[in-house]
Parts: C-alpha cells; sequence; structure tokens
C-alpha cells in the first residue's frame, strides 16, 4: 500500500510536511520520501524504513529540506518522490495505487520516443516513473493527468509538485481518498484525513473520484470535476485506515464500532469476554461487547516498543515471527475461559491460528473467531493492499483447489463467496477445522456495507465478492 501527503505554505512546509508523511507511516513499511521546492530549487530525500521508524531516517534531513511547497510519501515499493524534467518544465512526483498493464504502457512509451527507464531490482520498472512518462507525453500537465487515469488499469492517485504549487489528482474510481486541509496560510493534500489535524489544518474538501485540483499556499482550484462512478475500497475501514480517519463522511473507529454490533447480531454463541485481536480488531470488539452485553477485556496485549506493525519485516516467516512475539497473554482474564476473538480478517490463516495456539496454551477453554469482513477469495487488482503474488496465498483459495482441482470457474468461485450456499459453509467449517477455533463465523458482506452507510454501487467489495 502507500501514503502521499503534500503542503503549500506561505511559510516553510518543512515540519508540516515531515509530520504528515509520518502519520501514514501504518501504510507502508518499505520507503519513505520527500521533496521541497525552495530558495535553491527542489530537494528530494529518501530512505529505507523497514526497520527504522520514519521520523528517525529523516530527522538529519530537514535542514536540507526547507522551502515553501512539499510532497512524500510512504511508500512499499518503489523509491519515490521522483525528480522530473521534461518539455513541461521541473516538477517531482509522488503516487500511491497499483498498475496492471506496467508493460503493455512502458512498451507503448518506447514507441512514442521515451528512450528508457531506470531498472530497479529483479527487473522491475518504477511504477512512479512510468506515471511520469505518461504525464510528458501531452502538452500540459493537466492533460497528462487526464491521460494517465485513462491509460492506467487498476488505480493511480497521484500529487505533483511544481515551482509554483501541487496537482492533486485522485485515481479515477476513487479507490483511494484524497483530503484537502486548510489553515492560515497553507493548504495541504493528504491520503489520511487525521494526518493534518494536529498540525492546525482543519477539513477543507474532500475529492471526489478522479479530480483534479491546483493548490497554492492562497486558494484550491479544480482543474477538472470529479467524476461520477465512485468504487472507494471498503477494506479502507475494516484494517488499512487508521481509527481516527475519514472517509467519504464515514469515521473508521465508528464503522468498526457499527460493525462489531451487526457481527453480534447474527451470533448465538456464550463466551465470557468478548476480545480483539489489536489494533484493528479492538474497535469490532467493542461494538460488539456493547451490543451483546458480553464484556470486553484484553487477554492479551500489544508489546510495541521495538515492533509496532507485525507485517513491518518483509519476510513471510519473519513477520510470523513478531506477530507471535508481540502479543502477550494475560493468563488471569485467559484461563478456564471462553474467549470470541474478532479480528479484522483471515488472508493465509498463519497469525491467527498461532494466536489460537496461544491462548490454548495459556488454559483458554474454548476460543471462537469472528473475522470483521467476508473470507477473502480474490487478491486485489487494484492497490497493492498484500504482497502475495498468487491468491492461493489466501486459504480460502487453497481450501477450494483442494477440493475442486485447478479448474475452478467465476461461477463456482461465487458459489464459495454466498454465505448461503453449501459450498461456503463446508469452506469456512475446513478453515475452522486446520487452524483449531472452536467456532468461525465471518461477516456478511451485506452486513459490512450496513456498517460502513454509504451506497454499495460505491464502494468496491472485489477481494469478496469477485465483482468489479
Amino acid at each position: 500500500m502507500g501514503g502521499i501527503f503534500g503542503v503549500a505554505s506561505k511559510n516553510s512546509c518543512t515540519l508540516d510536511l515531515f509530520f504528515g508523511v509520518d502519520y501514514h507511516s501504518h501504510l507502508g513499511t518499505k520507503r519513505g520520501g520527500m521533496a521541497v521546492y525552495g530558495e535553491q530549487g527542489f530537494t528530494r530525500s529518501i530512505h529505507n524504513i523497514e526497520n527504522t521508524p520514519f521520523r528517525t531516517k529523516f530527522d538529519g534531513d530537514l535542514a536540507e529540506l526547507e522551502g515553501y511547497l512539499g510532497i512524500g510519501c510512504i511508500s512499499d515499493n518503489e523509491p519515490q518522490p521522483l525528480l522530473i524534467q521534461s518539455h513541461l518544465g521541473s516538477f517531482a512526483i509522488t503516487t500511491v495505487g497499483k498498475i496492471n498493464n506496467l508493460q503493455e504502457l512502458v512498451q507503448d512509451a518506447y514507441q512514442n520516443g521515451h528512450i528508457h527507464f531506470m531498472e530497479m531490482s529483479h527487473g522491475r520498472i518504477n511504477a512512479t516513473e512510468l506515471v511520469a512518462a505518461l504525464i510528458n507525453q501531452k502538452a500540459t500537465l493537466v492533460e497528462g493527468l487526464l491521460y494517465a487515469q485513462e491509460r492506467i488499469e487498476g488505480s493511480m492517485t497521484i500529487l505533483i509538485l511544481t515551482p509554483q504549487g501541487i496537482y492533486a489528482s485522485r485515481d479515477k474510481y476513487g479507490r483511494t481518498p484524497v483530503m484537502i486541509g486548510k489553515k492560515e496560510d497553507a493548504f495541504c493534500a493528504s491520503f489520511e484525513s487525521f494526518a493534518y489535524i494536529n498540525l492546525g489544518y482543519s477539513d477543507y474538501m474532500e475529492l471526489g473520484p478522479g479530480e483534479i485540483v491546483y493548490i497554492t499556499p492562497e486558494s484550491v482550484e479544480t482543474l477538472s470535476p470529479p467524476r461520477q462512478d465512485m468504487k472507494i475500497c471498503a477494506f479502507l475501514w475494516v484494517y488499512y485506515g487508521y481509527p481516527t480517519s475519514t472517509y467519504e463522511g464515514v469515521n473508521v473507529e465508528n464503522m468498526r464500532y457499527q460493525c462489531g454490533k451487526l457481527l453480534s447480531r447474527r451470533d448465538e454463541s456464550q463466551p465470557d469476554i468478548v476480545a480483539g485481536v489489536p489494533d484493528s480488531g479492538i474497535a469490532h470488539a467493542i461494538g460488539y461487547a456493547n451490543a451483546s452485553g458480553i464484556p470486553f477485556a484484553r487477554p492479551f496485549i500489544k508489546y510495541t516498543p521495538t515492533w509496532p506493525r507485525s507485517f513491518m519485516p518483509q519476510n513471510q516467516g519473519d513477520r510470523n515471527l513478531i506477530a507471535r512475539m508481540k502479543l502477550i497473554p494475560v493468563n488471569a482474564l485467559i484461563r478456564g475461559k471462553k474467549l470470541l476473538l474478532i479480528d479484522d480478517s483471515i488472508v493465509r490463516g498463519t497469525q491467527l491460528g498461532e494466536t489460537t495456539q496461544l491462548l490454548y496454551q495459556s488454559g483458554a477453554k474454548e476460543v471462537h473467531i469472528r473475522p470483521a469482513c467476508p473470507p477473502l477469495m480474490y487478491g486485489c487488482p487494484y492497490l497493492n493492499f498484500s504482497r502475495s503474488s498468487s491468491e492461493l496465498d489466501l486459504i480460502t483459495r487453497r481450501i477450494i483447489k483442494d477440493r475442486e482441482g485447478d479448474c475452478v470457474s467465476d461461477q463456482l468461485l461465487a458459489d464459495y463467496a454466498d454465505p448461503d450456499s453449501r459450498n461456503y459453509r463446508e469452506m469456512v467449517e475446513v478453515v475452522r477445522n486446520h487452524l483449531g477455533f472452536t467456532s468461525l463465523r465471518y461477516h456478511r458482506l451485506d452486513d459490512l456495507v450496513e456498517a460502513i452507510g454509504i451506497s454499495p454501487c460505491k464502494l468496491c467489495t472485489y477481494c469478496w465478492s469477485g465483482k468489479k
């Protein structure tokens, strides 16, 4: 995944940019970067943040990153922002999203006169550099941004920093958000709405799908109006979004609370306590507990001083180890108890299975699992939400393959995704048995959509339903 932030200010933008980007650290774990424009022109810094927090890596760069206009990012993929010089002038660019037709676009760029791309490790092309190449095929930055929106299959939200201001372009279907904040003498653009609140900004506007604006310290000008169709990612509310953020008027923490209430509505289990897997499962669990009357408790505590995020290491085995190390059991709340545990989702199942075994080893009598979303059935073609290279990394797809073989039709997958079908029930039972849960009940998609509370046609639920 990743997050982006930009500032246009009459005064120094450096600290606002530094803290605004840092507030997106939950969205990525690989690289961070900032670019500013000031009296010395463009200045840029990029660091690896796999094992060190963003602030630590960039704290020493702030004196060099002095300017009044700036953009930055947290990236799980390519290094960025990039500095570009072209017939459109000099600019910096940063992006968040995914390009599915990258090779096709690279070949088209060669045919249109683009000479070369910088090659990264393993022969990969920097997606942000490719976006810049698309933009540079047109006569203006706005025409180039519109062209990129049309040509890219997947999604791409873009910030472009010029000597005069910042262009912000939300992806064509609004799968990722862009919020604009305002304070005296400054505007900012942000993936996460909460990232600018403590910096003194207030909500100014939220870009619509495909909308392009031009931001200066004095104003925000709409250069291309919002499109009609929107497909914002529903998984932002379930997991990736920070609790204090709001997308399309719906706060993440409150949505998770409502989600837990709806989970309890269909549940007949009688646990002694309800708990959430830290951190994203906690609000779901509080909503469940308050609605059901079953006490909420924390049978394990997350140890965060050295490893704040379980998915920080690049290696899956290392991530599993860190996830296990940082959950410290509270035996007094576990031994002899029937526990109902809510996690945001089940992907591979490895970590939740190990957490369940930890609870049994600590004396739990029963462990009932309630994921806060439906079974994940499809890899996301729109956003880099996972490092998985195959849909067989999903526990559901491995089970379906074992049951049905290699040739599985879309119709059959749809039946497995239907919570009222026999195939669905049998698949869930295999997951339950394989991971050692006392019982397993996933959230229903219709209840999840109800918890979000915006029109279903505006939500992307592809990873659960397979419907684009």
